[in-house]
Parts: C-alpha cells; sequence; structure tokens
C-alpha cells in the first residue's frame, strides 16, 4: 500500500472510530462512512469491504496502541509499577469519556457477527497483561497473586464501566477508585 493509500486508510479508521463510537455498530453502514471521510462508495470499498472488515480494523488497532505497548516497554526494562502507573491512567482517561467507548459498538458487533474477533482480541489483552503482571512480580514490584484474578479484574473492571457509562453517569471519583484498588491489588500503593 502507499503512503497516500496508508494515510487515507487511516483517516478512514478515525472518521468511523467516532461513528460507531456515537451510533454503535448496527446502525452505521457504508454510506453513513462515505458521508464522514467525503469518500466515494467506490474509494471506500477499495480499502474496506465492509463494516465488519472496518470495524475489525479499528479494534486491531485500539489493540496496537503504543501506550499500551507492555512488552516493548518491558524489553527496555522500564519497572512494572511505572508501566502499570501510565496502562491505569490511560484506562481512567478513556473510562471518563463514554462518548468516545466502543463498547457498545463491540458489544453489538458480537451479538451481530460473532465473537471470535472480540474473543480473540481479549485473549490478546490477557496475555500482555498476565505478561505485565508476572513481570512485576519477578521484579519484586508486585505482589505474590494469581495473575489469571487480577488479569479479570483488570479487564471486566475498565469494560464494565466502559459500558455502564453508555447508559448512565459513573463519577470521576468512581472510576479513580477502580484504578487505585487495582493498582493497590498489584503493588499495596496508589496512583502517583
Amino acid at each position: 500500500m502507499t503512503d497516500k493509500g496508508k494515510k487515507t486508510r487511516e483517516s478512514i479508521l478515525d472518521a468511523s472510530y467516532a461513528l460507531f463510537a456515537k451510533k454503535g455498530y448496527k446502525q452505521v453502514n457504508m454510506k453513513d462512512v462515505c458521508e464522514v471521510t467525503g469518500m466515494s462508495r467506490g474509494g471506500l470499498y477499495s480499502h474496506f469491504s465492509g463494516t465488519a472488515p472496518l470495524f475489525e480494523a479499528i479494534l486491531e488497532r485500539i489493540t496496537k496502541k503504543d501506550a499500551m505497548d507492555f512488552q516493548g516497554k518491558m524489553d527496555k526494562g522500564v519497572s512494572a509499577t511505572e508501566i502499570l502507573d501510565r496502562a491505569l491512567k490511560l484506562m481512567e482517561e478513556e473510562m471518563k469519556h463514554p462518548e468516545e467507548s466502543l463498547s457498545l459498538a463491540m458489544y453489538e458487533y458480537a451479538e451481530t457477527v460473532g465473537s471470535d474477533v472480540m474473543e480473540r482480541l481479549n485473549k490478546a489483552a490477557e496475555k500482555k497483561w498476565k505478561k505485565l503482571i508476572l513481570y512485576g512480580i519477578e521484579r519484586g514490584e508486585f505482589r505474590e497473586a494469581d495473575a489469571d484474578e487480577l488479569v479479570n479484574l483488570i479487564l471486566f473492571s475498565y469494560q464494565g464501566v466502559r459500558m455502564w457509562s453508555r447508559i448512565m453517569a459513573v463519577k470521576a471519583k468512581t472510576i479513580h477508585s477502580i484504578a487505585e484498588n487495582i493498582k493497590r491489588q498489584l503493588t499495596g500503593g496508589e496512583l502517583k
């Protein structure tokens, strides 16, 4: 793909993310995507064959966020506590902005298309978090704990708040408390 093609693809993903966050998965069609991107149907279809592959590309991009690149940071010897603090702050900020959440769209996508992609992405997140927890335990920064149990606490707390915040207001204090609890479970300390 050319640089121009890559830029076009990224702009489609950016515009579509906002569209899916606002309308959910079921209410978005390729005509809507054409409208928000200013592209013709032919131009759009040269990048994505439909809303399912488009939504899947958005989900793939989210999972590869640099801010959540635990392995890269661990390879550089960054402390587990520092990686955790950054991740929890990012998650806390995301939980405070339900209007930017894809949780509803993800639920609708899994219900409509199937859960295989969602299960694969969840497994990748589980693996990433488990590696971080074990890294922290090995370095003596995290308490000895059941890593799988903590991974479930982290992922389901985060996604639960993201989903519920689309339905009702969740106080910033509650969101911060969740992040603090996760940190305490792992380190015994508070977020910086």
